[in-house]
């Protein structure tokens, strides 16, 4: 049976206050579902030390990883420095990277084979725009994307990755899909990964508006594991309760 995850992407916001406010809020948390908060990568460190030291169940993750292992390449942060940090996950292939970075399936492939060479766990994202959704092209689309990135990857990985499927549309625009929109998509992901990894023990989340008002009705869908949280995981409370719809 699939763990129900949920993740928190705290996109380029967040302090070390908010850090400590997690650490300390989550340290008795004793739900079923695993919690995972991906901060600004100069908190991680932060987060993962807070977490520790509050005993908290609260996992920690990169929102992005360098393509590369190391070099000349100014700004970027690797895989093992993530994990130096304390990071044990890795979003890689967001919506906001693809548009407002050029990213492709090939380096989202690359990002995630560096993410898996070092043990981590890369969390894919996938997702079409509203022009593809109205055109009807979703399925393929999303589809080719699944394929681009996990025909690159390592052989073996089994289920060492996580998906994610947000549609672009719904994004922080506090349109959500509708459960039988999500329902039909993640079968769709999880029948176009089956030749790749062993889908059938994948966790495959959803994301894009995820708050909680209707996150019981998304996760309780049966191929949903988890969601992928960005402003409402801001807010410990909102957080929680989300986590609490799984």
């Amino acid at each position: 049976m699939r763990k129900q995850i949920v993740v928190g992407n705290w996109k380029l916001n967040g302090t070390t206050v908010l850090c400590h406010q997690f650490a300390s809020g989550l340290a008795d948390y004793k739900g079923s579902v695993e919690l995972v908060i991906c901060p600004p990568a100069t908190h991680i460190d932060c987060l993962a030390g807070a977490a520790s030291a509050h005993h908290s169940k609260v996992g920690v993750g990169g929102q992005n990883v360098a393509a590369q292992f190391s070099g000349a390449y100014t700004g970027e942060v690797s895989a093992s420095m993530l994990q130096e940090l304390g990071a044990c996950y890795g979003i890689v292939g967001h919506s906001e990277r693809r548009a407002l970075f050029g990213e492709t399936s090939e380096m989202v492939a690359q990002k995630a084979n560096r993410l898996l060479e070092v043990g981590m766990t890369p969390i894919i994202c996938v997702g079409e725009s509203s022009l593809v959704r109205e055109g009807g092209e979703h399925g393929k689309f999303v589809g080719r994307q699944v394929t681009e990135v996990l025909s690159r990857l390592a052989p073996s990985v089994e289920s060492a990755v996580i998906l994610a499927y947000e549609p672009i549309w719904a994004v922080g625009t506090g349109n959500t899909a509708s459960p039988e929109q999500v329902q039909s998509m993640h079968a769709h992901i999880r029948a176009v990964a089956a030749p790749f990894i062993n889908s059938v023990a994948t966790r495959v989340l959803y994301g894009g508006s995820v708050t909680p008002d209707n996150a019981a009705s998304l996760l309780e869908l049966p191929d949903v594991d988890g969601a992928l949280v960005g402003g409402a995981s801001l807010e410990l409370d909102k957080f929680l309760a989300i986590a609490g719809g799984c």
